[in-house]
């Protein structure tokens, strides 16, 4: 082995000697005499903290704070640790079997790196690379046959049907619309999109006069259609609908923070008229705004 490969090899070697010792670890907790907790926990009941463990995995990269974000990536690997315990018990698959389909699809999934019967697949850029990814999974799915057990799903069967509909609605959404636009089918240019903004606002604003009977519904319905066409935009504009609401709740809290703090705390707020606050906000989003780069004196 040359000496460069060594502290690779010794860094994969504490690795894996890590995952050994938390996959025992998670073992010990599920089996007889172990905790009480750990030992009641479905699949059901955990998903609730998975999705909060990844939130907080974005919440500790987005304030760059190194040091959480190890112990975020702990607590995230522990869920997949937790799944791979209880599909083990129950006879489904273990931990191994996730490890070894990762290895055999990330190997799979990327022949530009590994040859594949000793050729090496061309990918000049990123968007190759993605287009070979894709094309691959189309494959690997035509390979596998259908999943659908219902004779209706399976004539129904859909491109979008890859696309889980458990996961967050915004990147549902975006999934969604870069899934269709693959085939043409997708606003043709951001201008398009402000249009059909305004359209959708129309159409909000018109439901919203309807009698009480039927509002709700349809109020809800066209808002979800507006909200669908804001992660299209932010799709063309080739910004993460996700990370840039996650931004806005961070600017709103300092600004909040602000108004509670000049004015003497949360409670002392209600005190305050419509205009007092509105000046309270103003003075908060004055002393919050970025400072715009430019001459350094």
């Amino acid at each position: 082995m040359q000496k460069s490969d060594e502290p690779r090899q010794a860094g994969a070697e504490a690795a894996v000697a890590s995952l050994a010792e938390a996959i025992s670890i998670m073992a010990r907790l599920r089996a007889p005499g172990g905790c009480p907790w750990d030992r009641e926990q479905s699949f059901d009941t955990i998903k609730r903290y998975t999705l909060e463990e990844t939130y907080e995995v974005f919440d500790a990269i987005e304030r760059r704070a190194w040091p959480d974000l190890k112990d975020e990536l702990g607590d995230l690997l522990l869920q997949v640790l937790f799944y791979a315990q209880m599909a083990a018990e129950a006879g489904y698959f273990d931990i191994a079997d996730v490890a070894a389909s990762l290895n055999a699809k990330l190997v799979r999934r990327h022949p530009h790196v590994f040859p594949v019967e000793g050729k090496l697949a061309d990918a000049t850029d990123a968007d190759a690379v993605l287009r070979n990814w894709e094309q691959i999974k189309r494959d690997e799915k035509s390979a596998n046959g259908s999943t659908h057990t219902d004779e209706s799903e399976a004539r129904s069967a859909s491109a979008l049907d890859e696309i889980p509909r458990s996961m967050p609605a915004a990147m549902e959404a975006r999934k969604l619309g870069s899934k269709a636009a693959k085939v043409g089918f997708d606003w043709p240019n951001v201008e398009g999109l402000f249009a059909k903004l305004q359209e959708e606002i129309v159409e909000l604003k018109a439901e919203m006069g309807r009698s009480e009977d039927t509002k709700q519904a349809c109020v809800e319905e066209e808002l979800g259609d507006l909200l669908f066409t804001v992660v299209n935009l932010s799709r063309h504009l080739k910004v993460d609908a996700e990370s840039a609401l996650r931004a806005a709740n961070a600017k709103f809290r300092a600004r909040f923070r602000t108004m509670e703090a000049r004015a003497g705390g949360y409670d002392a707020l209600t005190s305050h008229t419509p205009a007092e606050l509105d000046v309270l906000w103003n003075r908060a989003k004055r002393s919050t705004q970025p400072v715009p780069d430019g001459p350094k004196a």
